[in-house]
């Protein structure tokens, strides 16, 4: 007997980050809706059946913050089948970097989008503090 599979789907998520005053920040956004309704949460969304990865994610990030940014790097794939409780969802999560005078505003889904210091960032929904971690591990690398 042939296994029946579900649904999985395939999402995006944004780690924007930007040094302002010798300080390193993370935009974040709260989610208007539910899951995890008014919780901080990176940029991010869902891959229309159109798009590829990366124009998936730009739209998600302009669509939710009105930030366009010149490079996404790639962090990594996140694909723990109950990361999302909507369903197996797996994530394709991109490091971009913003100028430090970049100002969001929220749009779409996102009822208020700011700067979080990377020292002092709150609660996040889904896996993101996860993402932001591996972000972080990915920029050490590097120095």
């Amino acid at each position: 007997m042939a296994r029946l599979r579900k649904n999985i789907v395939l999402a995006v998520d944004i780690v924007v980050g930007r040094r302002k005053s010798e300080k390193h920040e993370v935009l974040l956004v709260r989610r208007k809706s539910q899951p995890f309704k008014n919780m901080w949460a990176l940029p991010g969304g869902f891959l229309e059946p159109y798009e590829r990865v990366e124009e998936a994610a730009r739209r998600e990030l302009y669509e939710e913050t009105g930030l366009n940014v010149a490079r996404l790097e790639l962090i990594g794939i996140f694909d723990e089948p109950a990361r999302d409780p909507r369903g197996h969802v797996i994530s394709v999560a991109f490091l971009a970097r913003a100028g430090s005078k970049a100002e969001p505003r929220a749009r779409s889904d996102a009822t208020e989008a700011k700067w979080f210091s990377l020292a002092s960032l709150p609660r996040l929904a889904f896996d993101h503090a996860k993402i932001i971690s591996r972000a972080r591990k990915l920029l050490r690398k590097r120095k």
